[in-house]
């Protein structure tokens, strides 16, 4: 950008194109340039404006004081009598001005650029105003141009007509921005700086357009989007830091334009902000507390909980404890009661432990959403190896005596109360991959709270998952529609290893994309020493005492060495492959990989994009690509619709993907979001679960999937 700013100042070095000289007014091909003022004379001792009107022709602009990517402000020299004073450049609000990625900020078809001028006491005959005028003119191409101009006006008796001069005057004095009559704060957090305007009188539902220009250059980042929320009399607009951000305890100063619609069309205002800019205090965004209250997240955490039971990764685990009820069906009620008591305390201990992490990573400085932990290869690792472990046990190829009670594959299967606690913990671990409807704007609520408020939604969600089999536990209504145990149960058991096998199976694809196909090996590697040691732990367990310790012992080691070796592995080399992948991981496909800069490109051309934010490891994400963003009548419709299709891949931790997620109110994937064409087209966010139906109607008609977005 730096490039972009120096080049029209060494143009304008070097060779200005002059005006034709006239006595007010000049004219280049581009620019008509007339000295006005606002009296056509003057008293002695007289306040007065003058200004520099100029014409542009269509397509072309000129600057504002922050001309912003590039470019050069507009500027004037008065030569006055002595005695006299010219004051700064009073400058309207301006627009923005788009060339690929480089954003400007300037005027386009005419503007007006007032100062105030003081007549000497001692004025008298005429008050001669000349001014010698520098400006920037831009298309595709920028042309430094010059003028000097003139203006003599009659010196009057006090008391006589000054005249009316010219009526530009007035239509300049309405551009200008104004004192905003609202209160406006600044803060600045990890994900950017944030103003918040809030007051009576504010109607966000007439509000078109909103827009933060910057007095000074590099303060914000001039080509970012500024998206905003409102909630009530409030506003909050998001502003990404430029490569001269200040730091809390400086001032954040500059023109908030609000577009709005009038009777006539869109009018748009300028009010002037010059605030100090304080660190954000958690739980201050709209955007994490979209409805400001405790009670809607904590519904949506539970409601979203529920639906979790319903998903691929969590349906199995669920289905072998209600085995594990049928096959207790003798057991005195109070028993059922405590193991259903067991299991809920193992899915809420899960959760606190999953909340507490939240909150140490936070206070270290780092941006985490849901399902974090899965961007860990090593903990991937770890997952698929529990999976498989858990489906030999299933299976009969090992179980683990009360010595060990709860422990890895046995956990499924355990008939103690330790075993339904570990259970819980185990249905906690397999849920976090997925994302339920309602639980997007209940965790992006709870991540941007204090810590008490952030457990207490967790424990929402936990109690969610929890809820289906503690009913199950507690209401004999509901146990009496169980079927009667038998010989059956032994055989669905053992089904249900299937599913751990298949969650192994895709753990391990989730590990080839974030580090290669050598990663593969070395994890299935380590699932053979697995099965090996189950296999001989189990074999031996009926030998002798000799036996049973070697074998225990072989196997223990054996175990180690697979953990230790493949961990190792994965810690060191994580990563590396994916890197190169990911240059080519989008060639011959129908999306292209995100980043900001492209994302802005676009939107700087106002063309449509749709988002697709994803995980290798989200099963949400992965289902709805599958049903929904892959069907040929999607992508046809993208096709016809000239819509960009761009994937944010997080499988990987991407500090980039995170600060977009956090600008929508999220904290995890999946996030589908459709930019309508034009510069100026707010998003439009998707629910989380899709249909190709849901997909081509919002962006076929923007309008109306904006009552689609999930809060």
């Amino acid at each position: 950008m730096l490039i972009f700013r120096l080049i029209p100042i060494a143009l304008l070095a070097l060779t200005c194109s002059d005006a034709d000289a006239g006595p007010s007014e000049a004219a280049t091909e581009q620019v008509r340039a007339q000295l006005i003022a606002s009296v056509d004379a003057v008293h002695p001792g007289d306040t007065i404006q003058v200004g520099v009107h100029q014409t542009i022709i269509p397509h072309w602009h000129t600057y504002w004081v922050n001309p912003g990517d590039s470019g050069l402000a507009t500027t004037i020299d008065y030569d006055l009598p002595a005695g006299a004073t010219a004051g700064a450049i009073q400058w309207p609000t301006p627009s923005r001005i788009t060339l690929g990625p480089v954003v400007n900020y300037g005027y386009e078809n005419e503007v007006t650029l007032l100062s105030s001028i003081k007549v000497p006491d001692d004025a008298s005959g005429v008050f001669p105003v000349k001014a010698k005028v520098k400006w920037l003119v831009c298309e595709a191409v920028c042309i430094p141009q010059r003028a000097e101009l003139a203006l003599d006006l009659p010196v009057v008796a006090p008391g006589q007509d000054r005249g009316r001069g010219s009526a530009l005057i007035g239509k300049a004095q309405a551009s200008l921005p104004v004192a905003s009559p609202w209160p406006v704060s600044a803060t600045s957090d990890n994900s950017g700086l944030t103003l918040l305007i809030t007051g009576t009188g504010l109607q966000p539902d007439n509000i078109k357009d909103i827009w933060f220009y910057p007095l000074e250059w590099g303060r914000i980042a001039h080509n970012a989007d500024q998206p905003w929320l409102s909630s009530g009399d409030t506003i909050e607009l998001r502003l990404q830091p430029g490569d001269d951000a200040p730091a809390v305890g400086g001032r954040l100063n500059g023109v908030l334009a609000v577009t709005e619609e009038g009777r006539d069309g869109p009018v748009t205002r300028g009010f002037i902000i010059d605030v100090p800019l304080a660190a954000a205090k958690a739980g201050a965004s709209l955007a994490a507390e979209p409805d400001l209250a405790l009670p809607s997240a904590l519904f949506l955490a539970l409601l979203g909980g529920v639906i979790l039971n319903l998903m691929p990764c969590v349906f199995p685990v669920l289905s072998i404890k209600a085995l594990s009820l049928i096959k207790h069906a003798h057991q005195a009620p109070l028993q059922t009661r405590l193991h259903g008591l067991a299991y809920t305390s193992g899915v809420l201990f899960s959760f606190a432990l999953l909340g507490s992490l939240l909150i140490a990573l936070k206070a270290s400085g780092l941006q985490i959403g849901w399902g974090f932990q899965f961007q860990s290869p090593v903990f991937v690792l770890a997952a698929a190896y529990l999976m498989f472990a858990v489906g030999l046990s299933l299976s009969g190829v090992f179980s683990v005596g009360g010595s060990a009670t709860g422990i890895g594959a046995s956990l499924a299967e355990r008939p103690g109360y330790t075993g339904s606690f570990f259970t819980g913990m185990l249905a906690t671990i397999v849920a976090t991959p997925c994302t339920a409807p309602f639980m997007g704007a209940a965790i992006g609520f709870a991540l941007a709270q204090p810590p008490l408020v952030l457990l207490t939604v967790f424990l929402s969600l936990g109690f969610g998952l929890a809820l289906p089999y503690l009913l199950l536990s507690f209401w004999p209504f509901l146990q009496r529609c169980l079927p009667k145990p038998g010989a059956w149960m032994e055989r669905v058991k053992q089904g249900m290893a299937f599913p751990m096998y298949a969650a192994a199976v895709w753990l391990v694809w989730v590990l080839a994309q974030q580090g290669g196909n050598d990663a593969v090996v070395v994890a299935l590697g380590g699932m053979v020493a697995i099965a090996f040691a189950a296999w001989l732990y189990e074999s031996t367990k009926t030998g002798g005492e000799t036996a049973q310790h070697s074998g225990e012992g072989i196997a223990a080691l054996t175990l180690a060495l697979a953990l230790v070796l493949t961990g190792g592995y994965y810690g060191v080399e994580a990563g590396v492959a994916a890197e190169a992948k990911s240059s080519t991981a989008a060639e011959g496909k129908d999306w292209q990989p995100y980043s900001d800069e492209r994302l802005k490109a676009l939107r700087a051309a106002g063309k449509p994009v749709f988002l697709n934010f994803t995980a290798a490891w989200c099963i949400s994400c992965l289902v709805n690509e599958k049903v929904a963003l892959s069907q040929r009548s999607v992508i046809d419709t993208f096709r016809q619709a000239g819509i960009t299709y761009l994937k944010g891949d997080w499988t990987n931790r991407d500090p980039e993907i995170t600060r977009k997620l956090a600008e929508f109110s999220r904290s995890g994937v999946p996030l589908y979001v459709f930019y309508p064409g034009g510069t100026a087209a707010g998003p439009v966010v998707l629910p989380q679960i899709l249909t190709p139906e849901i997909v081509t109607q919002a962006v076929t008609a923007p309008a109306a999937a904006v009552s689609m977005n999930e809060q």
